[in-house]
């Protein structure tokens, strides 16, 4: 279980968009955890928007906090449109993720800072269990280090 503590200790925002599509998803997960450090970056509606725009938005702002005292959290209806713009930034390691054991190797293997979760295809409390691995669980470094520098 995610703890107030341990999150603003490790993180000074995390920084969470979606499109229309993604737009309940995010909704739960701010509610689930109320004491997380967020700061929504919009969608607020369900009307149809563009999710590239989000996915921008939220990479300028953790670059403008410092990539590594945040994390991001993307949701988009397959979550891959989200990914696949994010990582277009260098700073940003983007990982596309459908259960917990994809999230946890996405931050051990791939030092992911941003969780992209596929809004149409993730029941709630999965997705509550790969936010939670997502954020608690720390980079291996060793010979991951040695492939994130070739990225």
């Amino acid at each position: 279980m995610l703890s107030e503590d341990s999150l603003r200790q490790k993180f000074s925002h995390i920084f969470i968009a979606s499109d229309h599509a993604g737009l309940d998803l995010k909704r739960h997960l701010i509610g689930r955890y109320p004491f997380a450090p967020w700061k929504d970056l919009g969608t607020g509606t369900s009307q149809s928007v563009d999710y590239p725009d989000f996915a921008e938005k939220l990479c300028h702002a953790m670059e403008a906090e410092g990539p590594s005292k945040t994390r991001g959290v993307l949701i988009c209806g397959s979550g891959q449109g989200m990914a696949i713009k994010a990582n277009r930034f260098a700073f940003i390691r983007a990982a596309l993720c459908w259960n917990e054991e994809s999230a946890q190797l996405a931050r051990e293997h791939n030092d992911a800072n941003v969780l992209c979760l596929p809004g149409r295809l993730t029941v709630f409390q999965s997705a509550e269990r790969m936010l939670e691995i997502f954020l608690k669980t720390d980079f291996m470094g060793g010979r991951h280090q040695t492939r994130i520098d070739k990225l």
